[in-house]
């Protein structure tokens, strides 16, 4: 029988020869491709997923791959790709290679967020809607065009890329087309245009034009990005190319543009700078009366004149925006002013009377008009040595007293003036003894409004939570050129009407938005000058840290109330079952009386209603009279508040209230506060009953 089959197989054998093939394997499932060196690449585990020692199910297997894992490929066979995988185990860093099927992997782009950082093309480029090039470019930018990135991607094959907004479009560029610009802040600069161009709504002419400018137009900025300077013009904000223009001088003023400035007055159009008087005023005398103490905002480019009459010669231009201190008002309406050392008149009708922190002397030169992005060479003793010298003259707690070392600290975390920032807080917070700074730790006065600003206040876990929240706070908006506030990274200055209504183009830095006290940036210059005095030549060459930083989302916190705080709704709220929740369960009608519990710093409510506990965030407390009426939450407004058994003073206390506490004040049975002798009827929580000074206590939500 053995015989037999050696015969069968070499007769098999011999037949194959005989057809002139080669000899093939008796197993033909045994065959493997031949594996195929590729390009580095990265991918990612789109499953738990087996590593084997050779490219198949039946090789075995050398170690489990969690999903989500990243993994190197450098080798594939058929669908099968030899791959590098890195873990930690107990601490010690391992490297396992093996085969992976390809069923089981994606590509991995790796996406890093970055600090905002601004790019111009090298050449025309390509954009493309992934970080590779698998698919047709998007669309191409020519040379010059810069982009805004905060994002950049290390794709699977090890390219990098930059994740840009084009156009309203989330596109992608690699990076060795691109070249890295600074963007710069400086004090506002006026400068005319030597050549008719256009206003773009970015920094490239690729950008949409919002408006013409004509050759001589004059416009102001305080912010650009390599060669694109940022302006506002006829109510547009966006970007000309500054090798367009010229710095602009009042000194050259005399030289006519030969096209007409912008915002032009009417004076110069076929209307009149003169008073409304009938015809025969022009044989009336003219007088003036001498003004001082007041100041005024130019409203238009308007013309400075010999006299005070339209048909007078033309001394100078003033642009729109500058801030004049007249010396004199006529009898006709003009007011006679000093200008590049020319004395001469501009038309009342283009001027408005204002407020304004701006340097009346034009010196720019100091702590406001620092870029607030630098580091200060403050000392903490120096921050220390202010606080408490403040402290110790005026008797008042501080939160702030030897936390100098906070804002070093926050500042250089962040990349923001750390003067800056101690200013900024002794400022807000009155050297750290107001309530909030107090109670709350709350030293910026985040998330208050001028309705309630105690209950709606932020509270924070700790002053130095606090300085952290603020530096980066303002570093990710006010300081950051992409913010839609941004108005110079600078503390500047505001301008108000006498009414208090903000004059734009008098307005600049974080003064513009940030406060609506003209004098805001002022004031925490001087802090800062007097913690330690300004030094030109550091900040002419002090670098500013470019980077941003993701703005902080509202910090862990809550105001808990006491028990028993009655509550009436204004108008219907949507209640929830718990914070956060996207759908409400019940509606809390109009008129339904309820129990106020808690207010968390994301204006979250939780209340009791028919002895359940519900959420509700339906509650605006910049308006709150519109949702709600608290009808006995009150607040203590002293360091310490003695209760005392009886309304008056003449026996001992018998309990102690603190600053910024909440206070039960007692109703009797019809709803109404139990009064006697401005002495407020309060409940402890404890339950005793006692009495306080309303002198003492500030009404909450009522």
């Amino acid at each position: 029988m053995k015989n037999i089959g050696k015969a069968v197989i070499l007769s098999m054998g011999l037949l194959v020869a005989s057809m002139g093939g080669s000899m093939i394997p008796w197993n033909v499932n045994t065959v493997e491709a031949a594996s195929t060196v590729i390009n580095k690449t990265t991918y990612q585990t789109t499953n738990n997923v087996y590593m084997r020692s050779g490219a198949g199910t039946n090789y075995k297997v050398i170690i489990m791959i969690p999903k989500g894992k990243v993994v190197t490929a450098t080798e594939k066979k058929g669908n099968w790709y030899k791959v590098s995988y890195q873990y930690v185990l107990k601490g010690k860093s391992y490297t396992k290679t093996g085969w992976v099927s390809g069923s089981y992997l994606k590509e991995y782009d790796q996406y890093i967020q970055t600090s905002g950082t601004y790019y111009f093309t090298k050449k025309t480029v390509n954009l493309y809607s992934a970080p590779n090039t698998k698919k047709k470019a998007v669309t191409s930018l020519a040379s010059g065009n810069g982009l805004y990135s905060t994002r950049k991607v290390v794709n699977s094959v090890g390219q990098t890329w930059y994740e840009v907004s084009f156009n309203g479009k989330k596109l992608y560029v690699i990076s060795s087309d691109v070249v890295k610009v600074s963007s710069k802040s400086f004090a506002a600069t006026k400068y005319i245009a030597n050549k008719d161009t256009f206003l773009y709504s970015s920094f490239g002419s690729a950008y949409a034009k919002l408006e013409k400018i004509a050759k001589g137009t004059i416009v102001s900025s305080s912010f650009s990005v390599g060669d694109w300077y940022k302006v506002s013009y006829k109510n547009k904000t966006g970007y000309v190319y500054i090798k367009d223009f010229a710095r602009y001088t009042g000194n050259n003023a005399g030289q006519k543009p030969s096209s007409p400035v912008p915002q032009q007055p009417a004076q110069d159009q076929q209307t009149t700078e003169q008073p409304k008087q009938p015809d025969n005023s022009s044989n009336t005398p003219v007088t003036e009366q001498a003004i001082s103490g007041k100041t005024f905002a130019v409203r238009a480019d308007l013309n400075v004149r010999k006299e005070p009459n339209k048909d007078s010669d033309i001394l100078a231009t003033i642009s729109k925006g500058t801030i004049i201190v007249p010396t004199h008002k006529t009898s006709n309406n003009w007011f006679k002013i000093t200008y590049n050392n020319t004395i001469g008149y501009v038309s009342g009708d283009y001027v408005t009377e204002v407020k304004t922190g701006a340097p009346l002397n034009g010196v720019r030169d100091g702590y406001q008009f620092i870029d607030l992005r630098t580091t200060a060479s403050v000392t903490a003793q120096q921050i220390n040595k202010y606080i408490e010298n403040y402290v110790n003259s005026t008797n008042k707690p501080s939160v702030l007293l030897g936390k100098g070392q906070v804002f070093i600290d926050a500042g250089k975390k962040y990349g923001v003036n750390a003067l800056y920032l101690a200013a900024h807080a002794i400022h807000e917070s009155g050297f750290g003894t107001s309530r909030l700074a107090l109670t709350k730790y709350n030293l910026f006065g985040y998330g208050a409004y001028d309705a309630s600003p105690f209950v709606s206040a932020y509270r924070f876990s700790s002053v130095e939570e606090s300085i952290d929240y603020i530096a980066r706070k303002v570093k990710a908006t006010y300081l950051n050129p992409a913010y839609s506030y941004f108005k110079g990274a600078y503390l500047g200055f505001r301008t108000n009407t006498l009414a208090g209504t903000r004059v734009n183009e008098s307005s600049e830095g974080m003064n513009f938005y940030y406060a609506s006290d003209p004098y805001w940036g002022q004031s925490i210059a001087r802090h800062m000058a007097n913690i330690l005095a300004y030094d030109s030549n550091y900040y002419k060459s002090a670098k500013p840290n470019e980077t941003v930083p993701a703005s902080p989302g509202i910090p862990q916190g809550s105001d808990v109330f006491p028990e028993n705080i009655v509550a009436v709704a204004n108008q219907d709220l949507a209640l929830y079952g718990q914070k956060g929740a996207d759908k409400s369960i019940t509606i809390l009608k109009k008129g339904s009386t309820f129990t106020l519990l808690e207010k968390t710093n994301d204006y979250w409510v939780r209340l009791k209603y028919n002895n359940q506990e519900y959420w509700t965030n339906s509650i605006k407390f910049y308006d709150y009279k519109k949702y709600i009426t608290v009808k006995n939450l009150g607040s203590v407004n002293v360091i310490t508040l003695n209760v005392r058994p009886t309304p008056s003073t003449t026996k001992d206390p018998i309990g102690e209230l603190k600053m910024g506490e909440y206070v039960q004040l007692s109703l009797t049975d019809d709803g109404k506060l139990e009064i006697q002798n401005s002495w407020y009827k309060i409940i402890l929580k404890d339950g005793r009953v006692g009495w306080v000074s309303s002198k003492y206590i500030v009404r909450e939500l009522n």
